[in-house]
């Protein structure tokens, strides 16, 4: 007897899912384990922080540039194919950096030309990894794979650090590099018993620049996508800007110590991964997902008068895993409604500007924030930020009625 969409919550009794999920356990934790490596080569070898910044933006850069022309691809091409390339081209970068570690070559400006080609790889990972889950599993179960999904992210953001300082204590910084290439080859090895897609965009004779123009209009002029793209924007302005000024708020709020900001940054990535799953047991009811992104938005707005009020390590502590929860919890969100919406003719460049967006705006906001607070302080400036996003979640929150429409009229097409 087949499961219906309520009797089978989670995503993970799929097995096409299954196998992409370990697919992505392997990735996602290569992913990590090189990102670390690339920032700590980049300090061994100048101990400079500018070249470790510029090793990080370099990582950075093509995924603003390229996102979106690769999301038109993404609509394009058989997805998993595309993600078979980009996982092992990973795989053969870590392989070929590891080389030149053992050959005695690398030096600051290979690590330079290395960040750039896994940034300009992960350009195009994202938006095709993002299109492929809505192939895999049933509408009901997108919240349940993009929650596990996330979580898998967040705790490898964790563990993938950790075991690779770890394992610098006792090999070499190439051996690692050779661990992190046997990672993404064992994705590899997953995502090739995964079923084959077909392109989800129609067969067109139009250049990229078209299809990525009309893909953008297509965003813009839905109304149920742009206010999700706004939701998804004040999420990544605040709450995850926050996360990434934790070293700032620490020194500022507490006391300022390494050890202090490793429980901090330990805290908010266990509210992450809690916020991942609570998403991974919804089900793909679009109008109860607004109503608990737009909430958990206002819990993070709200969230920020206590943590600067009680300026004491546990309490501020426990600010810090809601504030992770609650961010998780609306960004999650917004990527399961993105998925709910799009069709699957405009799938990937609509998540590629998606990809721009989550990964721009914290970046954005931590330097606005950064900035104002070096002039102000934090306890001036986050009020004012937390009343300014709240008020915009006041304007915003009567377009829940756009999703209740969507609800009646599919209830209506089942009549």
């Amino acid at each position: 007897m087949l499961q219906t969409p309520t009797a089978r919550r989670s995503a993970l009794r799929v097995p096409a899912f299954r196998r992409y999920f370990l697919a992505s356990v392997f990735s996602t934790f290569g992913l990590w384990i090189m990102r670390f490596l690339l920032g700590w080569s980049a300090w061994s070898l100048t101990e400079s922080a500018f070249w470790v910044g510029l090793v990080s933006a370099t990582m950075l850069l093509p995924t603003f540039v390229l996102s979106p022309v690769f999301g038109v691809v993404a609509d394009r091409i058989r997805l998993r194919q595309g993600l078979l390339s980009t996982t092992f081209s990973l795989g053969v970068l870590g392989a070929l950096t590891a080389a030149i570690w053992f050959t005695g070559w690398l030096d600051i400006y290979w690590l330079l030309l290395i960040a750039l080609a896994k940034g300009m790889i992960m350009a195009a990972h994202h938006p095709m990894r993002l299109s492929m889950l809505p192939n895999l599993i049933e509408r009901a179960l997108l919240p349940s794979g993009i929650g596990l999904s996330a979580m898998i992210f967040n705790l490898s953001r964790i563990l993938g650090p950790a075991a690779a300082a770890g394992l610098l204590t006792l090999t070499s910084t190439g051996a690692v590099f050779t661990l992190s290439a046997l990672l993404f080859f064992c994705g590899t090895a997953f995502l090739l018993r995964i079923p084959d897609v077909a392109a989800t965009g129609e067969k067109t004779e139009a250049s990229l620049l078209t299809d990525l123009g009309q893909g953008m209009v297509f965003a813009l002029s839905t109304p149920t996508i742009r206010v999700i793209l706004l939701l998804a924007t004040l999420n990544g302005l605040l709450g995850r800007a926050i996360i990434e000024l934790l070293p700032a708020l620490s020194g500022q709020l507490l006391d300022g110590t390494a050890n202090t900001l490793a429980m901090l940054t330990a805290l908010a990535g266990v509210g992450s991964i809690l916020g991942a799953l609570f998403i991974s047991r919804q089900r793909g009811s679009e109008a109860r997902l607004i109503n608990l992104v737009l909430i958990t938005l206002l819990g993070t707005s709200l969230l920020l008068y206590p943590l600067l009020l009680w300026q004491s390590l546990p309490l501020v502590a426990a600010m810090i895993l809601l504030l992770a929860l609650t961010m998780t919890i609306a960004g999650t969100g917004c990527q399961a409604m993105v998925q709910l919406s799009v069709s699957d003719e405009y799938r990937g460049r609509v998540l590629s500007l998606w990809t721009v967006i989550t990964m721009g705006m914290p970046a954005i906001g931590a330097f606005v924030l950064g900035a104002l607070a070096d002039r102000f302080g934090f306890p001036v400036v986050l009020p004012l930020m937390a009343t300014a996003v709240a008020a915009a979640l006041l304007w915003l929150a009567p377009a829940r009625r756009l999703w209740r429409v969507r609800q009646d009229d599919a209830t209506t097409d089942k009549t």
